[in-house]
């Protein structure tokens, strides 16, 4: 989407960023995919019983028993929380930053969506006190908050929440009557599982959470579209769960045969899914590391990253570089990176943040190239940032920000 701001600065983009290439399949899912690929009957709205029991063991190796009964699933996350949120009902409270593609989501429901800022040390998730003043405060306006869309493997900001700031966001919002929906798309892409503890909402609150993954992250491919809700197992819950299969069944969002059979195969965990996951978890801990050190370097600011393929750099440090260029703003910072470096950058007006900050969402992957090979060597590569390839990417992006700094030096 794209308008002009209210200063007439010029063109605003919004929207979320554009798609991002993956690591190629693995020749096992291949296999499911093509054995697959002749079925044509129709799926049920919110997925059929072989990816519904899938869902339910993925979540109860982790500590979340379900049946498939509480489960749904859509062709992708932006459908399956379209429908949670349509059958909730309300207005929405989302983080500032948050991920790109919920607010546009709640527009085209109609919904006011209200964003409460972060604690200092971490995003994903609102401080428990702003919560409540936002909430108490569009109540007092005529509104109607329901429901809070929170993550605790974060996009954009690749932090994970201490559990005691992922209690008392929860807290807070069950004091004021909202559902919860958990996106933990990232949960299973720790950079340091051993040193970070990740604890969900739906084991602190298991009646008024519902958790959301978009297996497109961490195990499938961008290319096969599929996403899993688990509902609370409670009788509101299930006439919430049966309010959102009806959404999704208008909207036809139901996952095809193949797609459905590839998830499945993945949540299973078979040892080769488990051993792609782990490797390229460790690639983009390393790239992230490799990035995060060029913006430190450069007198940027960003949070450590502790999941995912993104970070969240503040560059409010190099201003006076950045608008001796004519970069004032989020868009202009992003217009300006990505014709410098060739890769997206997405400024942080695209994830709720303020326009007049000059934030970036950078992400690992284009750092890997576009040749499968290339990607495949990086995969394998004992240290991926020695590779040609990735080498040259990061001085590349190592040289525009110190470019920066020497100018506003």
């Amino acid at each position: 989407m794209r308008r002009t701001d209210h200063e007439g600065r010029g063109p605003v983009r919004y929207g979320p960023p554009p798609p991002e290439l993956g690591l190629p399949v693995l020749p096992e899912l291949a296999a499911v995919l093509a054995a697959a690929a002749g079925r044509v009957e129709a799926q049920p709205p919110g997925g059929d019983r072989g990816l519904l029991d899938a869902a339910c063991g993925y979540w109860s190796r982790r500590g979340l028993p379900a049946d498939p009964g509480h489960v749904a699933a859509a062709p992708g996350a932006a459908p399956l929380l379209l429908a949670l949120a349509a059958a909730v009902g309300g207005d929405v409270l989302l983080p500032r930053p948050c991920a790109a593609w919920w607010e546009p989501l709640m527009r085209l429901l109609g919904k006011s969506a209200y964003h409460v800022p972060t604690p200092a040390e971490c995003g994903g998730v609102p401080d428990p006190y702003a919560l409540l003043e936002t909430v108490r405060r569009v109540r007092a306006e005529g509104g109607a908050p329901r429901l809070l869309v929170l993550s605790v493997a974060d996009d954009p900001t690749a932090t994970v929440p201490p559990p005691e700031v992922v209690h008392e966001a929860v807290e807070a919002a069950t004091a004021a009557g909202l559902h919860v929906v958990s996106d933990e798309t990232w949960r299973d892409t720790l950079h340091r599982p051993r040193e970070t503890v990740l604890v969900g909402p739906a084991e602190m609150a298991p009646a008024q959470v519902t958790v959301v993954c978009d297996l497109s992250g961490a195990f499938l491919p961008p290319g096969l579209p599929a996403a899993i809700a688990r509902f609370p197992a409670t009788g509101h819950a299930a006439a919430l769960r049966a309010r959102a299969l009806d959404v999704l069944a208008a909207l036809g969002a139901t996952p095809t045969a193949p797609v459905a059979a590839a998830a499945a195969y993945a949540l299973a965990e078979p040892d080769e899914v488990t051993a792609r996951r782990t490797a390229a978890v460790r690639l983009h801990a390393r790239l992230a590391a490799g990035v995060r050190e060029r913006v430190t370097a450069a007198g940027g600011l960003v949070r450590p990253p502790r999941a995912g393929r993104h970070l969240y750099a503040d560059l409010e440090p190099l201003r006076s570089a950045l608008a001796a260029r004519g970069t004032t703003d989020a868009q202009e910072l992003e217009d300006h990176l990505q014709e410098r470096l060739g890769m997206p950058a997405p400024g942080g007006h695209r994830f709720g943040d303020d326009i007049g900050a000059l934030r970036v969402r950078l992400s690992t992957s284009p750092f890997l190239g576009t040749d499968p090979r290339q990607r495949t060597a990086a995969l394998d590569a004992c240290d991926p940032l020695e590779l040609p390839h990735v080498r040259r990417a990061l001085a590349g992006f190592g040289s525009a920000l110190d470019e920066l700094r020497a100018e506003g030096h």
